[in-house]
């Protein structure tokens, strides 16, 4: 049975007093029937890690690059954020891919380097506001999974997060439906590529504006296995209705 993951994307916010956060988060959820994940920015993993051990809060890191090392100013290898207390990594983000310049083939390498380093991968995946209303949304979707995911994952160490680019940070929501027909498309399309077994065993999340109001809805979408969330997921106010909500989905 995959595992349901309620992931926040801190972005480029917080500091050492944001840890706080972390420390109420694993006071209001000891013993949960889903699995959290925090992704501070680079500067706070190791602090994370500490104020988040011994707890049932996975810290991970916003980003790798594919190399365990090298002349590469400024970027951070797999094996560094496993050595700083990760367990994951976001790979392939909206905003990587918008203002690095990113393609499916750098995440992909990307995703075999977290891998092998023993990260869990977190991939995403969506379309522009553009996109979707020319009706290209699935093949979009396809388009990326075939060119950012490895060809041979490792079971355990793939999460695929559905965000539509037009839906982060703006308020909007695709509706049940639209989340539905692309979680169902991903999964037909991991079966395709990889087989059933291996296909059911990769939770999919859904990421773009999810909120403590429209969290219970979109958990109730076949196939959505929990959400990345990024203002929401700054504050424990916030971020633990959205956790309690995929507990009770």
């Amino acid at each position: 049975m995959r595992r349901r993951l309620a992931a926040g994307n801190w972005k480029m916010h917080g500091g050492t007093t944001s840890l706080t956060e972390i420390h109420a988060l694993t006071r209001a959820h000891p013993a949960p029937a889903v699995d959290i994940l925090i992704c501070p920015p680079a500067t706070l993993i190791e602090q994370a890690a500490r104020t988040a051990s011994g707890s049932a809060v996975a810290i991970g890191g916003q980003d790798c690059h594919p190399a365990p090392s090298g002349a590469h100013t400024g970027d951070i290898s797999a094996p560094m954020l496993k050595e700083a207390g990760a367990t994951h990594v976001i790979l392939g983000h909206s905003e990587r891919r918008t203002d690095h310049g990113e393609h499916d083939t750098d995440v992909r390498k990307k995703a075999h380097a977290a891998q092998t380093t023993g990260l869990v991968a977190i991939i995403c995946l969506g379309e522009s506001l553009a996109q979707r209303e020319e009706g290209s949304t699935l093949g979009v979707i396809s388009a990326q999974m075939t060119g950012s995911i490895p060809d041979n994952p490792t079971a355990g160490k793939l999460v695929i997060a559905y965000e539509p680019i037009w839906a982060i940070g703006t308020g909007l929501t695709p509706t049940p439906a639209q989340i539905g027909e692309v979680h169902g498309h991903m999964r037909a399309a991991l079966t395709a590529r990889f087989g059933a077994e291996l296909a059911q065993g990769v939770p999919l999340l859904y990421g773009g504006s999810v909120k403590p109001g429209n969290a219970a809805e979109i958990f109730r979408v076949a196939d959505v296995d929990g959400a990345l969330v990024g203002g929401a997921s700054l504050t424990a106010e916030d971020f633990s209705p959205i956790i309690s909500a995929l507990e009770a989905s």
